[in-house]
């Protein structure tokens, strides 16, 4: 993990780039297939999933929620990803999807700069890697 300075503009301007966004995405959904047969289970999404804690926590305050409320909000979340409906997530899902997400975080963000902890290979770490490398030497 690293401290990191980003806002709604590194965001957009990482997503905007399509080759940086997509080999980054590619990578995320490789190491999220574990089976290796090119679809994102639900059980495959929910392991990463349950590990951003997005239901558990609000502002990284623990939220107490019941089981089956928790399981609603992971298979929503699931099937917002699986557009076609048939039980699995393909890399264009996923990356549409993903793309739609890392908007709407920008967007919320707005342009003024936050300071963040963010995961080593996370898309908020690469976008902000991304921006960077963008800058002039």
């Amino acid at each position: 993990m690293s401290v990191e300075l980003l806002d709604g503009n590194t965001i957009v301007n990482f997503v905007g780039d399509e080759e940086a966004f997509t080999v980054s995405v590619h990578e995320l959904f490789v190491n999220l297939d574990s089976d290796h047969d090119g679809q994102l289970s639900y059980s495959e999404m929910l392991k990463e999933l349950q590990s951003l804690r997005v239901f558990e926590t609000h502002f990284g305050i623990d939220e107490s929620m019941s089981p089956s409320d928790l399981a609603s909000e992971y298979e929503s979340l699931f099937t917002k990803f699986d557009h076609d409906s048939n039980g699995k997530v393909d890399l264009e899902e996923f990356k549409a999807e993903t793309r739609q997400m890392m908007l709407a975080m920008a967007s919320g963000m707005g342009f003024l700069p936050v300071q963040m902890v963010l995961e080593e290979d996370s898309l908020l770490k690469k976008a902000v890697e991304w921006e960077t490398a963008m800058l002039p030497a």
